[in-house]
């Protein structure tokens, strides 16, 4: 080690704790990161975001080649999946870009440390080993941040042996293509996977508990996406939940039972994904001993500058209240240690996008249709079909899906977009940054957008919703 003593020890190497640990030493602080895993990233880049969409990316081209190119004239026979291969790119991008973070942390002096952290009080975190052997050691810092992220839920009845039971770590590396793959949970992660393993050939069933996929997504395009991911053959089960599971050499068998009572029945498959959300990773840091506050559901309690209730520590992205996304907890990083460097800083977390990156995708940014009507907000709703742009329909993209701008009928202001679509993750960018702004309907339908793209059905879907018209439906 280095050092002893630095001015901050984060506590994460995951993308709001790097982020954080980059930014401080770059305001001219002495950093140290300490993470469990040698690979910088955290759970994004070794076993989340980053190899999940690689995988995604990979089965949309085996999809294409298999059975879209013919219709743009392009002739392909004999398409076969090579799985190791795939897997094999995957884990290349994963190793690529953790070694990058490396790269980052020499160039702007952040010392890694690699072991398990408990905080000890009075700014001192223990680090033992990683893997358990050798001596543990100690380091000071005026400040420390907790980074931790979080894990996956368990699901009572059901052990994950990351073999037949899996979640969403395992469903990454699964050996070959299940030829019945259940997914517990309708969420972004079972519907992402679901879809890699699905457009390699596994049948997909998904059982949700409640009675639509997407809970946290506007009405709409969890309905439409339903249709969609119907169209592509994954099957729902509804309002279910999966009470025992039972494997054997043969496979996996699910008990299921209605959500609200029922009778049981059981489904028999190969491998079972359990993907019913996630929890933060705040047990043993020694956060109780030091007198953190944590809720109920072991989220760290943290003021308006991410300071907790003990002197010096601060804390966030997964570990804190909040949606669990990875730019969440980036942009938190950065105002935190800004904040902490005297600076002025600000979230919005009304701005905060979310996406869903099946094909198509699905995003949204603000408030839902269902949240604002609630809150007896008066609408003014502009929608507008993919159908109709030219640009999807001239790439061969699948032209289901749709635009949403929910504006407040007395300001014009823009409260909430979805988009369920080609690039729809990108395509919100643009009314995220609307939002921050404050701007209205009027002011994105009567921004210039270029001809033909994608982004001229979000230019159609603001001009229905300022109440101006959409031109092209």
């Amino acid at each position: 080690m280095a050092g002893t003593s630095y001015d901050l020890v984060v506590i994460g190497g995951g993308p709001g704790g790097y982020v954080a640990a980059i930014r401080a030493a770059q305001l001219g602080m002495s950093v140290a990161c300490v993470d469990k895993r040698a690979a910088l990233g955290g759970t994004c880049l070794n076993v989340g975001c980053i190899p999940s969409k690689a995988l995604l990316q990979s089965s949309e081209k085996f999809v294409e080649a298999s059975h879209e190119l013919a219709g743009h004239g392009v002739a392909v026979s004999g398409v076969a999946l090579d799985l190791k291969t795939m897997l094999g790119r995957k884990d290349k991008v994963v190793d690529g870009l953790t070694k990058g973070i490396g790269f980052l942390f020499k160039k702007n002096k952040v010392e890694q440390i690699v072991g398990v952290a408990t905080l000890k009080g009075k700014g001192e975190v223990e680090i033992a080993p990683a893997d358990g052997k050798g001596a543990k050691k100690t380091v000071s810092a005026k400040r420390i941040l907790i980074a931790t992220g979080s894990e996956s839920m368990p699901l009572p009845g059901v052990e994950v042996d990351e073999k037949q039971i899996v979640s969403s770590t395992g469903a990454l590396s699964l050996p070959k293509v299940p030829e019945h793959l259940v997914v517990v949970g309708g969420g972004y992660i079972g519907l992402e996977m679901g879809s890699v393993w699905g457009r390699l050939g596994a049948k997909v069933t998904v059982v949700e508990f409640l009675d639509r996929i997407l809970p946290a997504m506007d009405s709409d395009v969890a309905a439409e996406m339903g249709k969609i991911l119907k169209k592509q053959g994954m099957e729902f089960r509804l309002g279910a939940k999966v009470t025992a599971a039972k494997t054997a050499k043969s496979g996996v068998t699910l008990t299921v039972e209605p959500a609200k009572g029922g009778d049981a029945e059981e489904i028999a498959c190969d491998v079972v994904l359990v993907a019913i959300g996630r929890r933060p990773y705040t047990d043993g840091l020694g956060l109780d001993e030091i007198g953190v506050e944590r809720d109920n559901r072991g989220f760290i309690q943290v003021d308006g500058t991410f300071r907790t209730n003990v002197d010096g520590v601060y804390a966030i992205g997964d570990v804190i209240p909040g949606p669990m996304l990875a730019h969440k907890a980036e942009d938190e990083g950065y105002v935190c240690v800004e904040m902490m460097a005297g600076q002025a800083g600000h979230i919005d977390y009304n701005t905060i996008p979310g996406v869903v990156y099946t094909a198509p995708e699905a995003a949204s940014v603000g408030k839902t249709e269902d949240e604002l009507r609630q809150d007896g907000v008066k609408l003014r709703i502009g929608k507008f079909p993919f159908m109709a742009s030219s640009r999807a329909r001239a790439a061969g993209f699948d032209t289901a899906g749709f635009v949403k701008i929910i504006a407040d009928a007395e300001t014009d202001r823009v409260l909430g977009a979805h988009i369920v679509g080609p690039d729809a993750g990108t395509l919100i960018a643009e009314l995220a940054l609307a939002m921050e702004f404050q701007a209205s309907a009027e002011d994105v339908a009567r921004t210039c957008h270029a001809h033909p793209t994608l982004n001229e059905a979000v230019k159609e879907a603001a001009l229905a919703a300022a109440g101006l018209g959409a031109i092209h439906v």
